[in-house]
């Protein structure tokens, strides 16, 4: 263990390296006690205009104050976390300025979203609070700035590490609803299951966002509050909030209709959301889903890999095996249905789908276009097909936004139509239509049936690169560096942390040694997340980082499935 040096020490190396070359500045790895915390500087960057150096600050939780009660179980720890995270990337981006070339000055850990996350730059690790940053280490030029080095370690740091990191100097209020909110809404999605839901949209929801590109909630006078339809209003308790009632989405096939610009796509967008938790004032609080839910789109030019898609196409032309089906380009029908496959492999209870990004010919085929095109011609089995043989033979429910094709109200289980932003239930009049047109489409149920698992052959992820063995790592929120690969994951619309796809990558690399050429792809990721649950986030870096975030088995999946080396062999599921 490293020798736990002093504020006087620190100082002192700064000026003895002072305007010498910028490579010096590795003199200052090691842990320094600066009063009430910790630092550690665990990697120096190269030069001014290289990333950040690593570092890290520790607090003891009993010298924080902070109550207990605070991190007394799982969600409260993360919560716990996740608010601390957000006050040190509040401080550090009030002491963060320009101190010379590149990134001198910088202070900081990753930006927190409206979601309340797992992650590695703010955790709980024994009897410690512990903060993974970066800081850019000043320079003038290439040469070692070490007076405002000096500020930024000695007075910056302390400023922001004793405001966020000490509960005299949080706002208790704040942090109470932080905590008391996650573990609600956490509760709230824990109890879906036992009341026959799918999902639960509370009443006052703010459901619409500021714009495309901000996740905050819209305000003004034109914003509606979400409030559920009398017919489908449910009652819940939840332990800190008491009772709340909301729009309950129970089980099988569930559409949601309505004109353009009513509001059907923001209701799903925040039912996709759902599987996580959200701060307080995001509005969306207590709009939950359960965990498993996919959201499903057509994805034109993806590469599949052996995916049995023979439920919804078959006999296509040249004799070309669907029960295996491998292209490096896939159309718009292929793509959606290798991605509902896909999810059902890894085991989704929940298709979420919208007809704006859905491939048309995979979603229906009317009836005129059946008496003209016979079956034989058509080896596409549309989803409207198949919809009710996934719930009845799998158990799998599906929400779906439509605005175009009636005809779903004859499988549909609950028709939900939204009229200037506020929905109604007219499953009855949805229904009564249904039976007044008398069923002019012809439905060709017949059983889903099973598919064809698939093993990942090993050697096909190879996470090196040059000289480097491991070469990995996100891209932003939709794109993975693997090795020699780039993987694009812009279609994959649960991803909403930069971390997440980090986390991702990195996890890709600990899946493989989990690929033994017998363990079905869903048995791989189960035991890499499973691995991940038991030793943390920390488990996929040989050195602690801040740069990771916690993310579904569901999205790992993901990103295998569009690594375009991929290899698997299939066997009978």
């Amino acid at each position: 263990m490293d020798v736990v040096k002093g504020r006087e020490v620190l100082r002192r190396i700064l000026r003895e390296i002072n305007g010498r070359g910028y490579g010096n500045y590795k003199a200052l790895k090691g842990q320094y006690s600066l009063g009430r915390f910790v630092l550690t500087v665990d990697h120096v960057q190269p030069d001014p205009f290289a990333p950040g150096s690593s570092m890290r600050v520790s607090v003891g939780l009993r010298d924080s104050g902070i109550p207990p009660h605070c991190y007394s179980s799982r969600i409260r720890r993360i919560a716990l976390c996740d608010f601390l995270a957000r006050r040190f990337h509040r401080g550090a981006v009030c002491h963060s300025r320009q101190r010379g070339t590149g990134r001198s000055g910088q202070i900081a850990i990753p930006r927190p979203g409206q979601e309340v996350l797992q992650r590695s730059s703010v955790v709980i690790k024994g009897e410690y609070i512990e903060v993974r940053f970066t800081m850019g280490l000043p320079a003038r030029g290439r040469s070692i700035d070490a007076y405002q080095a000096e500020e930024m370690f000695l007075k910056d740091l302390p400023e922001i590490v004793e405001g966020s990191l000490f509960y005299e100097n949080l706002s208790a209020h704040h942090l109470s609803a932080h905590i008391a909110v996650t573990e609600d809404a956490e509760h709230l999605r824990g109890v879906l299951d036992s009341h026959g839901l799918v999902a639960f949209v509370a009443d006052g929801a703010v459901l619409p966002r500021a714009s495309g590109v901000e996740d905050t909630p819209l305000k003004g006078d034109r914003v509606v509050p979400f409030q559920s339809p009398p017919s489908m209003r449910v009652r819940l308790t939840l332990p800190n909030r008491g009772e709340i009632t909301g729009m309950g989405i129970p089980r099988g096939v569930t559409l949601i209709i309505g004109g353009g610009y009513h509001g059907k796509s923001t209701l799903l967008r925040a039912i996709e959301r759902g599987i996580y938790n959200h701060i307080p004032g995001d509005g969306r609080e207590f709009v939950v889903t359960r965990k498993d839910a996919v959201k499903i789109r057509a994805e034109d030019g993806r590469r599949i890999e052996k995916v049995d898609i023979s439920p919804f196409i078959t006999n296509i032309p040249f004799g070309e095996d669907t029960s295996s089906f491998s292209t490096d380009n896939a159309s718009g029908s292929t793509s959606q249905a290798a991605n509902i496959m896909e999810a059902l492999e890894i085991g989704t209870g929940l298709l979420l789908i919208d007809e704006d990004t859905s491939a048309t010919n995979f979603m229906i085929r009317d009836q005129r276009m059946q008496r003209l095109l016979p079956k034989r011609f058509e080896p596409i089995t549309p989803f409207i097909d198949r919809v009710r043989a996934l719930y009845r033979d799998l158990g799998v429910s599906t929400i779906l936004v439509l605005g175009g094709s009636g005809e779903y109200f004859d499988v549909a289980d609950r028709v939900v139509c939204m009229i200037q932003y506020r929905p109604e239930d007219m499953t009855r009049e949805a229904k009564d239509i249904s039976r007044a047109c008398g069923g002019d489409r012809p439905l060709v149920e017949t059983s889903f049936g099973g598919f064809r698992m698939r093993v990942p052959l090993r050697e096909s992820l190879d996470p090196s690169r040059g000289k480097k063995t491991v070469k990995v790592a996100g891209k932003g929120l939709n794109r993975i560096v693997f090795g020699r690969y780039e993987i694009d994951l812009s279609c994959v619309e649960q991803i909403v942390d930069p971390c997440q796809c980090n986390a991702i990558a990195h996890a890709m690399v600990l899946s493989i040694s989990f690929m033994d050429g017998r363990t079905p792809l869903r048995g791989v990721i189960e035991r890499t997340m499973q691995r991940i649950e038991q030793e943390g986030l920390d488990i996929l870096s040989l050195t602690p980082t801040g740069g990771f975030a916690e993310f579904r088995g569901l999205e790992l999946a993901s990103a295998i499935n569009r690594l375009r080396s991929f290899r698997v062999k299939q066997t009978d599921g």
